[in-house]
């Protein structure tokens, strides 16, 4: 099993959710956790902060994707990974249906993000999809 079947595998547990939800609730309480709100287009943090850096199906909606994906990197440490889940690959046949109803959505195949992140400077860079489900993960270092 992948990465992308390893992560999936636990992510409709509901179980796990709610307690994922409630052990992030105690940390924010605990001030072990900050909730921060920017936009990817300029992420309101220094250069090189952070190991890593995770989209959770929210690359869709990015406007100019490799002005995000170099403003991901900026705040990525060297050697830092950047991890895009999608529950669409842009294979579904679907896509297009949510892209009419949602301004700006854009739902990406494995083959644009590879070319995104390639364009902008990314290495090591793994696209994985379940294709009966057409769930993508892609990660990429800097």
């Amino acid at each position: 099993m992948g990465l992308l079947g390893k992560f999936f595998n636990n992510a409709r547990k509901p179980a796990g959710f709610l307690g994922k939800m409630m052990v992030n609730a105690q940390a924010i309480r605990e001030s072990r956790c900050k909730v921060v709100e920017g936009s990817v287009a300029e992420l309101p943090f220094g250069k090189d902060t952070f190991d890593m850096v995770t989209a959770f199906e929210t690359i869709y909606f990015w406007p100019d994707i490799e002005h995000c994906f170099n403003e991901v990197k900026r705040v990525l440490k060297d050697g830092g990974v950047f991890a895009i889940v999608n529950e669409d690959d842009g294979l579904s046949g679907t896509n297009e249906r949510w892209e009419k109803i949602i301004d700006g959505m854009h739902t990406y195949t494995p083959q644009e993000i590879r070319l995104h992140l390639t364009n902008t400077g990314f290495s090591d860079i793994n696209v994985e999809r379940n294709e009966t489900k057409h769930w993508l993960m892609a990660t990429a270092k800097k």
